[in-house]
């Protein structure tokens, strides 16, 4: 793709309102089929069109019947030889068909008496439909058909035949007559093309797609010739379809680009640096910063400066440090007279924040607040009132922080951690706490590594820092991947690493999203680890626990007194024990690798070499299997992100769907992430150079979802 040279377009004259027209003009189409089509998003002729189809069947030769293989789809040719109904566990009318080739079977489940009638022996058939191996050989079940006669042989079809997603009540059949009437009115000879503008300049588009106009493409990609590349068709890299995913990735890129626009169109409080009250930090901790946490520190420092809101996403694999950089930018605010929100997704997590940050900043001067949800009567009144009156400096919460009665006195910045657990409106909501008018400056903290693609279109509109280094005197976690009939050997071990003066985990996992099913498994292996493993000290942590029992649990196992803790998923994130070194995740098989990657990061903060064992239940899936093996080969949180994106795809990486989430409607991301840089320079230099195109190509790919929120 090139972005040099002026921008030009074509076919841009004449308002789209042809493409615009509801699916009621076409031919057909009364209100109920209209009612069914609008069902499935289909309301307009430009919905119509780019409704592509899912793949392409070849009807344009006749394939010989000696030749022909299971799974095949196919048209033959033939001659009935014979014709009977046949009773078996279904009664069935079975006609054999022969070419100059050889033979084989049509088999009709479902038939009636004028079919029965035309099938008899010496008709001539065509047939098209999928081979398959029956109890007669080779057969063809229900396939299409019709009857061919010598003074004049239907023609074969001329192009690949289109299949569409369908819903029901709307066949195949019908949907190929409307998208070929939708294509015919935006084509006609009197008006070509000026019902569906190209707002792609041909410069901005790569080589081999920029032949096509945006029609072009979709007659192509409707009417396909039968001499098309039908491998480029099937893996979605034909030039007419990369026409398509182009424009579609440039508009989700202006979208971003607009929505960092209106939000950096608000003022935020200038923060100037701090170089004395971050150096009396700095001294007090027991560690010295990496090289790359004083390169984010800086990078967040030069945002909190400016008069425009900082939007930036910090990104660090597990125990890289990103609790310490978010302590230095609290305090920029802090040293400016400013308070500032600290938000994580559970009251574990939250409360791990609360004691980090009160052991480092406490002796300093600041003074911390702390609001959850569990939080009642006098004890949440006095820290609303701290919150409201600025004696609450940072304010450390779960969701409690988004409800509309918690006021702050001057709020300058909110860090969220693990933004994926939170909805767009939440962060909205958040922003809208500023003080006098002005808009906080944000930083979002996640521990899973988002992978380039994704953090290319769905945080397109966040600066991204990136811890890339490790604490010294971190080691790598070994792990492997146990059958669950191994249960014995791993108590084993755990009863090896507890007698060794070290700690262990015990995860318990469940198909289900269920605290009550998952509090249940936990109590059950923790009364059989007790039984198994007399001798040790077992503690239980469960999202059903009153938050003062899970923190004195807690307390006791960052204290020793627990050997073994056993727990569900609550600790995915947010606990920081060095001396727990063997990790046990029970049905390992059953979480995604991200999570995975965030259990085992809870070992391996100490200097002892530390293990991760996967207990599994077999068999295996091939994407269970490829998980397990993936994490015993790496533990690069990056490498985990690329590779769960290939196995899980974006829906399901991003999380919960919400408000604004990301929603490509051909663009594919693990298929055409390579297209994403070129895809936000022609974002840019079009919202540059020809600022006129932007909200149109806005309205034909997205829509209003982005004018969801200044979030």
């Amino acid at each position: 793709m090139t972005t040099k040279g002026t921008l030009s377009l074509r076919n841009t004259s004449g308002a789209a309102t042809a493409a615009l027209q509801p699916v009621s003009v076409l031919r057909g189409v009364g209100p109920q089929l209209a009612a069914k089509l609008e069902q499935f998003g289909l309301k307009t002729l430009q919905d119509l069109l780019f409704h592509l189809p899912l793949r392409y069947i070849d009807r344009t030769k006749i394939s010989p019947i000696g030749g022909l293989q299971p799974n095949m789809e196919v048209v033959i040719e033939g001659e009935v030889r014979a014709a009977d109904i046949v009773f078996g566990r279904r009664r069935s009318l079975v006609c054999r068909l022969q070419d100059s080739t050889g033979v084989v079977t049509l088999r009709f489940f479902h038939f009636n008496r004028a079919q029965q009638q035309q099938l008899t022996a010496g008709v001539k058939l065509r047939c098209y439909g999928e081979v398959r191996r029956g109890s007669a050989g080779l057969e063809l079940y229900h396939p299409e058909y019709q009857l061919l006669t010598s003074t004049a042989p239907a023609p074969l079809e001329q192009r690949l035949t289109p299949i569409y997603p369908a819903s029901e009540g709307i066949t195949q059949l019908r949907l190929r007559d409307l998208c070929q009437q939708a294509l015919q009115r935006l084509t006609q000879q009197d008006h070509p093309g000026r019902g569906l503008a190209d707002l792609l300049p041909a410069t901005l588009l790569p080589a081999a797609s920029s032949r096509y106009s945006l029609l072009q493409a979709l007659e192509l990609l409707h009417r396909p010739p039968a001499t098309t590349d039908q491998g480029l068709l099937s893996s979605g890299e034909h030039p007419a379809q990369q026409r398509l995913v182009i424009e579609e990735l440039v508009a989700q890129q202006l979208s971003m680009l607009q929505l960092r626009a209106r939000v950096q169109s608000y003022a935020a409080p200038p923060l100037a640096a701090q170089p004395q009250l971050c150096q009396q930090f700095n001294d007090q901790l027991p560690f010295a910063l990496t090289a790359a946490q004083q390169r984010v520190v800086a990078e967040i420092a030069a945002d909190l400066a400016a008069a425009k809101p900082m939007l930036r996403l910090l990104q660090g694999d597990v125990g890289s440090g990103k609790t310490v950089v978010a302590a230095l930018a609290a305090l920029q605010a802090i040293g400016n007279g400013y308070q500032v929100a600290l938000m994580a997704p559970t009251e574990i997590l939250a409360e791990q924040h609360r004691d980090t940050l009160s052991s480092w900043l406490t002796p300093l001067g600041i003074r911390i607040g702390w609001l959850s949800g569990k939080q009642k009567g006098k004890a949440r009144q006095l820290q609303m009132a701290s919150v409201a009156d600025g004696t609450a400096q940072l304010v450390v919460g779960t969701h409690a922080l988004f409800q509309e009665e918690v006021v702050f006195a001057k709020l300058g910045l909110t860090i969220i951690d693990e933004q994926h657990r939170f909805g767009v409106e939440q962060r909205l909501i958040l922003r809208r706490k500023g003080y006098a008018g002005s808009v906080p400056h944000q930083l979002i903290m996640t521990a899973t590594p988002i992978p380039r693609t994704l953090a290319m279109s769905a945080y397109a509109d966040l600066d991204c820092s990136v811890i890339d280094q490790l604490p010294p005197g971190r080691t790598a976690v070994e792990t492997l991947a146990l059958a669950e009939l191994r249960r014995s050997d791993v108590m084993q071990r755990v009863r090896a690493a507890c007698h060794d003066g070290r700690q262990a985990y015990w995860v318990c996992t469940l198909i289900e999203e269920s605290e009550s099913l998952a509090a249940q498994a936990a109590e059950a292996t923790a009364a059989e680890l007790q039984l198994q493993l007399p001798e040790l000290t077992i503690g239980l942590v469960h999202g059903r626990l009153k938050p003062s029992e899970k923190s004195e649990i807690m307390a006791q196992f960052k204290a020793g007194e627990i050997g073994l803790l056993v727990a569900t998923t609550v600790i995915e994130v947010g606990v920081d024990v060095p001396n727990a070194s063997l990790m046990i995740i029970e049905n390992a098989e059953r979480l995604g690798l991200s999570q995975l990657h965030q259990l085992r990061g809870r070992v391996g903060r100490g200097s002892a070499v530390s293990h991760c064992v996967l207990l599994y239940a077999p068999p295996l899936g091939r994407i269970a299997a490829e998980r397990l093996r993936t994490m015993r080969a790496t533990n690069d949180g990056f490498v985990i992100a690329e590779k769960d994106l290939q196995l899980r795809g974006p829906g399901e990486l991003l999380g919960t769907r919400q408000t604004g989430e990301l929603q490509l409607r051909i663009a594919d991301l693990q298929r055409d992430g390579h297209l994403l840089p070129e895809a936000r320079r022609a974002a840019e230099q079009l919202r540059e150079q020809a600022p006129q195109l932007v909200e149109p190509l806005l309205a034909r790919w997205i829509g209003d979802r982005h004018r969801y929120a200044d979030a």
